[in-house]
């Protein structure tokens, strides 16, 4: 018996070793830790329990045969953050740089599986070359395996990909299909099709970073939701995330206890509006003094900057914030802006986690640009987001609310369950300025007499109180007591029950 367990602890410690010393050593010449060493840094210490350590791949082509590495170039299993339980998978760049065969997906195809039987998280570390090309149509084969399990659990369990090396080909598509992407700065990359194949399809020289680095899908694309300078920052934010959200679909998010007063009144928010309407603040900074402890855990911070999405608490109970940016394009609603903040709605409401909603927006970008790029549609889709959305919707208008943009901004009509405005609140179709000049415009010429007509829009519309006497906004409150408010409103959703009509799926204008 004995030879036995120490056969059997030999063949644990080979498979650990993936590559090999030599190539191990050259993962951290790169500034990167190993798929192992990963593991140990996402988990509480000493939960990881390993699935499919030996399996080897099928293979038996180009000389395949005599290559085999137990484990085959990904690590997976389970394990516990905060005492929670997570699936993982980890890709190994060191055993056939992390390529997939089929054997490597049927790997990450049992850990989806699992996850989604039990109800958990899954966490995806990504750092390979792409399909295994030896094996042809069977490792493609096994990318779509893979890419129909991200389907089936999206929405019932948290999907969250972390691109921590090469990302390329088929492989991209698996974490396009999960709800947050994070990437390392200066060691990782995604694109569908490198370099060389750019540079002989369109002519253009470009490098890695440059064609699908951290920063260009932190900043330019979208794809990426974060972006952190090395392994241990973005793992480490990858636990606090997890810390916001529930297992699935079937549980409540995590609430608890606060070290923050419910009641706490925050007098500096009675100044953060300015008195000149065009004049910007930091919508950051009222996120910060209404949530617990100002712990806001933001979600693509790099991009579409006029609008802010994120997760927070409320007395214990995890929220996911939206407000628009004053700081950014006067936090006008655009293009990359409705999308960013659609997904976001979306994913609040299929993991059921209130919504607040913080309310500045002079109203739709206008322009050929916006409008050639389908502003229409894609505007449509933070509409429909919020409208479908059943979950507690709570929202604040801080300051302008102008035209569509305050419909769709989880307006009263779009079933937005409390409704608030503060004192500075400017609810109308547009600016005073542009309506005057378009309601008379047969006085034109007068500016005495136009500059009277404006002073009149604004006493009429540069206020909350007309949507309040129509029951639109539920009440008008002081800035400094915003949190305490929303808390109160929130304790009081949260038996809420709302239904859409029956449907297969609903059709959002993608």
């Amino acid at each position: 018996m004995q030879n036995i367990l120490e056969e059997l602890e030999r063949r644990r410690q080979a498979a650990k070793l993936g590559g090999g010393e030599k190539r191990i050593a050259s993962q951290h010449a790169k500034g990167k830790l190993t798929a192992r060493e990963r593991i140990t840094v996402l988990l509480d210490e000493g939960s990881f329990e390993e699935t499919d350590m030996f399996v080897e791949h099928r293979s038996y082509e180009f000389g395949m045969e005599n290559q085999r590495i137990p484990g085959d170039g990904v690590v997976t299993g389970r394990g516990y953050i905060d005492g929670r339980l997570v699936y993982v998978f980890s890709k190994d760049f060191t055993v056939f740089g992390g390529s997939l065969s089929g054997a490597h997906a049927a790997k990450i195809v049992k850990i989806q599986k699992m996850a989604l039987t039990n109800g958990a998280p899954i966490i995806g570390l990504f750092d390979a070359g792409g399909a295994r090309i030896q094996e042809g149509v069977e490792s493609l084969a096994g990318y779509a395996d893979i890419f129909l399990q991200n389907t089936l659990a999206s929405g019932v369990i948290p999907q969250i990909s972390v691109i921590m090396g090469p990302c390329a080909g088929g492989d991209v598509y698996s974490p396009a299909l999960t709800d947050f992407i994070f990437m390392v700065k200066d060691t990782s990359y995604m694109y569908v099709t490198g370099p060389d194949v750019v540079k002989t399809v369109t002519n253009e020289v470009v490098t890695h970073e440059e064609l699908g680095g951290a920063s260009v899908h932190a900043k330019k694309s979208g794809v990426a939701d974060g972006a952190f300078d090395n392994d241990l920052e973005c793992l480490a934010e990858v636990r606090r995330l997890i810390g916001f959200l529930p297992l699935s679909n079937r549980e409540k998010p995590p609430v608890r206890e606060p070290f923050d007063e419910p009641d706490r009144d925050e007098p500096s928010l009675d100044s953060l509006v300015p008195a000149n309407p065009n004049k910007p603040y930091d919508i950051k900074e009222l996120i910060l003094k209404t949530v617990d402890e100002a712990d806001f855990f933001e979600i693509a911070p790099d991009y579409a900057k006029n609008i802010v999405v994120g997760f927070g608490r409320l007395d214990g109970q995890p929220v996911g914030l939206v407000a628009n940016q004053p700081l950014a394009l006067a936090g006008v609603l655009d293009i990359d802006s409705s999308k960013k903040a659609a997904r976001f709605v979306r994913f609040c409401d299929a993991f059921d986690i209130p919504i607040v909603t913080f309310v500045d927006v002079p109203g739709f970008m206008p322009g050929t640009k916006q409008e050639y790029g389908g502003l229409i549609k894609n505007g449509a889709k933070l509409l429909f987001a919020y409208a479908e959305a059943t979950v507690p919707k709570l929202t604040v208008i801080t300051r302008k609310a102008y035209g569509g943009a305050y419909d769709v901004m989880s307006s009263k009509h779009l079933r937005g369950d409390v409704n608030y405005a503060w004192p500075s609140a400017e609810i109308a179709v547009m600016g005073a300025k542009g309506a005057v000049e378009i309601i008379f415009r047969k006085e034109a010429g007068d500016p005495e007499a136009l500059a009277a007509r404006e002073a009149e829009y604004k006493d009429r519309f540069a206020n909350p109180f007309v949507a309040a006497k129509l029951g639109y906004i539920d009440d008008v409150i002081m800035p400094h007591g915003t949190r305490r408010r929303l808390i109160r409103a929130l304790r009081t959703l949260k038996n809420k029950q709302a239904e859409n009509p029956w449907k297969k799926h609903d059709n959002i204008p993608l």
